[in-house]
């Protein structure tokens, strides 16, 4: 199988869902309009970084795959954890349950310690590719529970 076969659907599959779940959630106004922490980035910042985040998720899976390490163990945590990422903006854009989604994102978090630690079994640069989502998400941790703190 070519690096394209490979490649191309394992960057595109998070990269369009993220997408499509970015533009379904979009609520600028109301976002707006709440007070926000320190260190709170500019809006234009989010879809670069998720956008980014999404491709070195499709390039870690996309390792695994060219390399034929792929199993039950890796497809479930990685389409557990994208699951749950994908919910994630609904909780807190169109629902406004700020206190679930920070619960929420504890538990991706917690798949995505678990889906590093399982590449890195497999291989050790599709793990240490994760690296950077999840240091993003405990900063969107941050932020998310300080805005139900300052907005609740």
């Amino acid at each position: 199988m070519s690096k394209f076969k490979i490649y191309a659907p394992s960057i595109l599959i998070p990269v369009l869902l993220g997408a499509a779940v970015g533009l379904l959630t979009r609520n600028p106004e109301g976002f707006e309009m709440l007070q926000k922490p320190p260190l709170s980035p500019p809006a234009w910042l989010f879809p670069v970084a998720w956008t980014i985040l999404y491709i070195l998720m499709g390039v870690s899976y996309g390792l695994l795959k060219e390399k034929g390490l792929l199993d039950n163990t890796v497809k479930g945590v990685y389409y557990a954890q994208l699951a749950v990422n994908l919910i994630w903006p609904f909780l807190f854009f169109l629902l406004e349950w700020r206190l679930f989604a920070f619960i929420w994102l504890i538990l991706l978090i917690i798949l995505v310690i678990a889906m590093i630690a399982v590449f890195y079994k497999r291989d050790k640069a599709a793990a240490l590719l994760q690296i950077p989502y999840l240091l993003w998400l405990v900063f969107a941790g941050y932020l998310n529970l300080a805005v139900y703190l300052l907005n609740g």
